[in-house]
């Protein structure tokens, strides 16, 4: 009886040792990569939306391309444009598109990388500026995006606080300028065309582009390296085998 409890006692340490080296070589699953993250998206067409139809836009649809290559589900969350931005700057692993990149938000977001390049430019229904002093002193009154570049570009450029209009990214400023209540729009010219054709068939004085960034793929300020780094090759590989240039034509040339 001796004899068998003696070696009972043996095979459970052996099997106690042999689960203890099994672990060890066991990711732990509370350490396990997650699959599955939150992209803060503004309805911006044609960069970005959320189309009951399944558009996404040029940027929306070249990051969900870059998330499957890369072995990612995203979950998308629409919200106030200046709501989304302060959500990704405080939280971790948190993605967002549309975002310049721009100085004042260098470091407030990993920036994992640049999707297309964007101009922005005044339209006018009845005034083509020609410089950024005379747009000073034309317009009264300036639709912008709030929390958008664009709004801390007028701001830079001495723009009064009575003359820019912040509105609800998502919102519809073309109507704005169609009821007189502004007297120009500050704002991408991609998304300004597409917006203006879904409105109206008068035509725009445009001015020359005084604000040009690259439009990127964000995340929150502390992310995920992995993450960064699986889809930043991953939109490089759009890039490289022409899939981001026929996303942006297949909106930008639709008519």
């Amino acid at each position: 009886m001796t004899h068998m409890i003696q070696s009972l006692r043996q095979r459970g340490a052996l099997i106690l040792t042999t689960l203890l080296v099994l672990t060890a070589w066991v990711p732990s699953v509370s350490g396990a990569e997650s699959r599955s993250f939150d992209l803060y998206i503004a309805e911006a067409p044609p960069l970005s939306m959320l189309d009951p139809s399944g558009l996404h836009g040029i940027l929306g649809d070249a990051t969900l391309e870059a998330a499957t290559r890369a072995g990612y589900t995203l979950h998308f969350i629409e919200v106030p444009w200046a709501r989304a931005q302060q959500s990704v700057r405080k939280g971790v692993d948190k993605l967002i598109i549309p975002l310049s990149r721009t100085p004042e938000r260098e470091a407030d977001y990993t920036w994992i990388a640049p999707i297309m390049t964007m101009d922005r430019a005044f339209f006018s229904l009845h005034t083509r500026v020609e410089t950024l002093q005379q747009a000073r002193e034309t317009f009264a009154r300036i639709a912008v995006g709030r929390g958008s570049a664009q709004e801390q570009k007028l701001r830079a450029e001495g723009f009064g606080d009575n003359q820019i209009y912040p509105f609800e990214i998502g919102e519809n400023p073309a109507q704005l300028l169609l009821m007189g209540r502004v007297d120009a729009w500050f704002n991408g010219i991609p998304e300004t065309q597409s917006i203006w054709r879904k409105v109206s068939t008068q035509p725009l004085q445009v001015s020359p582009v005084f604000m040009s960034t690259d439009l990127y793929l964000a995340c929150s300020r502390n992310c995920n390296a992995t993450l960064v780094r699986k889809l930043r090759a991953a939109v490089e590989g759009l890039r490289k085998d022409g899939t981001l240039e026929r996303m942006r034509k297949s909106y930008l040339d639709a008519p």
